[in-house]
């Protein structure tokens, strides 16, 4: 089988596989492009793997002009900047210990080592510059099936990194077919090793679960997450109920991975996940008007209309499947209002903080009537 695409036919990918192969060295793309382009999604990272060590891939690049970045250098690892592109060039290797986050590995010279130490069959597939596949562990049936299954045993690979337990939910909801369900042996693997997700910190567990929810319809991988006791190690208090109707409702519009956690509910995230203050804020703000009756255009002023979008869609999947009619004309309405009483029209009759406890009070009767109200309704 072969693939193609315009990442295959970048002239900074050729230049760099024929640079490799010129020396004697293979150059063969892996993992995550290959896997997109038999699945026909797109491709955004073009990684290669090769039997030459770190030291002679760098100095072959710069020989051939190329900037190099020792990214993972003592790991095999190095990024290979050509015509504008990076290529992520990683030497063939094979682990020799691991600690359930870390592991100590010796290069290779055999493609079949280097696949034994990946995690999903998905990910173990290569092709050459023309786009000729090799599959080493005869993973490829598995992409054309939608099924992602772990490299030989499923509990060898989680211990060896115990982060792949989120990974084999995340690549399901990405690249499996939800109506096959998810491989028994992974899950029940992923259920029985669930301890080792406490050992994970808080950025990778975050990074994980920003992408599982950022998926097109993360929904029945998160139920599985659920059943399999996966998501209360994860987001302790979760309820997945109204995560479905959601993804419903969101057709169309643009999807928010942080609407989809709200609706998912749970303790707050922002330390377990290691949440920014702006993404932490914005949750909070869903979490909290999902439940107020402020109207589409009310929410728009009050947190701007991206926010609004999100509590909207949060409120309809959690109380009530339906949207409001004129939703996204009201939202627009609201982002361009302007508040009809300012400090001014109440000075210099109140100052201090009682004229601020009167704006307030005006500005929250202005935001009950949805905006409606005018300057003359709200002055004394």
């Amino acid at each position: 089988m072969k693939v193609e695409g315009d990442w295959l036919r970048h002239r900074g990918t050729q230049l760099l596989c024929n640079a490799l192969e010129r020396a004697g060295h293979k150059a063969l793309l892996v993992g995550g492009c290959v896997r997109n382009a038999l699945l026909d999604q797109p491709v955004s990272d073009t990684d290669l793997a090769t039997d030459a060590k770190p030291q002679v891939v760098t100095d072959l690049a710069e020989a051939a002009g190329f900037r190099v970045i020792p990214t993972g250098f003592d790991h095999g690892t190095v990024t290979v900047i050509v015509c504008g592109k990076p290529h992520e060039v990683t030497t063939f290797r094979r682990d020799v210990a691991t600690d359930g986050r870390h592991a100590k590995v010796i290069f290779s010279r055999k493609i079949e080592e280097d696949a034994a130490r990946r995690d999903f069959t998905m990910n173990a597939l290569y092709a050459d510059r023309h786009g000729e596949v090799t599959d080493p562990l005869g993973g490829l049936p598995d992409v054309l099936d939608r099924v992602v299954r772990f490299v030989g045993d499923p509990g060898q690979r989680i211990r060896e990194d115990y982060l792949r337990i989120l990974r084999f939910f995340r690549f399901h909801a990405w690249y499996g077919d939800s109506a096959q369900g998810l491989d028994a042996h992974g899950l029940a693997a992923c259920a029985a090793l669930a301890d080792g997700i406490d050992t994970l910190s808080a950025e990778r567990i975050g990074a994980e679960m920003r992408k599982l929810l950022a998926a097109p319809d993360p929904a029945p991988a998160v139920a599985s997450m659920a059943r399999a006791g996966i998501l209360a190690r994860v987001l302790p208090g979760a309820d997945t109920t109204a995560l479905a109707p959601l993804v419903h409702l969101e057709a169309g519009e643009t999807t928010s991975w942080l609407c989809r956690l709200a609706v998912i509910g749970g303790e707050d995230p922002t330390h377990r996940w290691r949440l920014s203050r702006a993404e932490s804020v914005s949750l909070q703000h869903i979490r909290t008007e999902t439940g107020s009756t402020l109207t589409p255009a009310a929410l728009a002023w009050k947190i701007g209309a991206n926010l609004a979008q999100d509590t909207i869609l949060a409120r309809a999947a959690v109380l009530n499947p339906v949207l409001p009619a004129g939703w996204q004309i009201d939202i627009a309405r609201g982002t361009n209002a302007k508040p009809p009483v300012t400090a001014a029209d109440l000075m210099p009759t109140l100052e201090g903080p009682a004229l601020g406890k009167a704006l307030k009070a005006a500005e929250g009767r202005w935001l009950e009537s949805d905006l409606r109200l005018s300057r003359a309704d709200l002055l004394p």
